[in-house]
């Protein structure tokens, strides 16, 4: 019998810039090669990553002390969803490195996000993915999100837009 690898999930540092970076372009070439419409390799550089760990969190999932998933949690998101109250988490970048995570980790590392979510006092976990990529759809919905609308012009780094569809997952409360 095989022994799973121990996880440990941990705020990230500048110094991680690097491995996010890593992990994010070897998501992107998993999903590429997989018909998954999402991300490209290249799109996001280390800056990128330190800039979301002064403006919210991003967590990185180590199996073994080997980097295989992050995540980035950001406490408003006003280019999908509009002014929102603060009722919600949204979850971005959920990146696994299907080299060296175990299975299921995914969800795991998503139930981590809703379970940080949730002992904020939030009600929601929400995140978004482009209208074009029905797998990750079908994924998130199959984790217990759903469909709460749609933004059909989102703006990208690069002024071009692209429509998203919104899901939202209800989280228990916490103590």
């Amino acid at each position: 019998m095989i022994d799973s690898p121990k996880i440990t999930l941990r705020h990230t540092a500048d110094a991680d810039a690097d491995t996010l970076v890593a992990l994010y372009d070897r998501a992107a070439r998993w999903m590429r090669d997989n018909s998954i419409e999402q991300w490209k390799p290249g799109d996001k550089d280390a800056e990128h990553f330190r800039e979301r760990m002064r403006t919210g969190e991003v967590w990185l999932a180590e199996a073994d002390g080997r980097p295989c998933a992050a995540y980035e949690l950001w406490w408003s998101d006003e280019a999908a969803w509009g002014v929102q109250p603060p009722v919600a988490g949204y979850v971005h970048r959920l990146m696994i490195d299907r080299r060296t995570a175990p299975p299921g980790l995914g969800r795991r590392v998503l139930g981590h996000a809703e379970l940080r979510i949730a002992r904020t006092g939030r009600e929601f976990a929400r995140l978004d993915c482009l209208s074009s990529s029905p797998r990750l759809r079908t994924y998130y919905e199959a984790a217990g999100y759903r469909v709460a609308g749609e933004h059909p012009s989102k703006e990208a780094a690069d002024g071009s837009t692209y429509a998203v569809v919104l899901l939202e997952k209800r989280l228990a409360r916490q103590p």
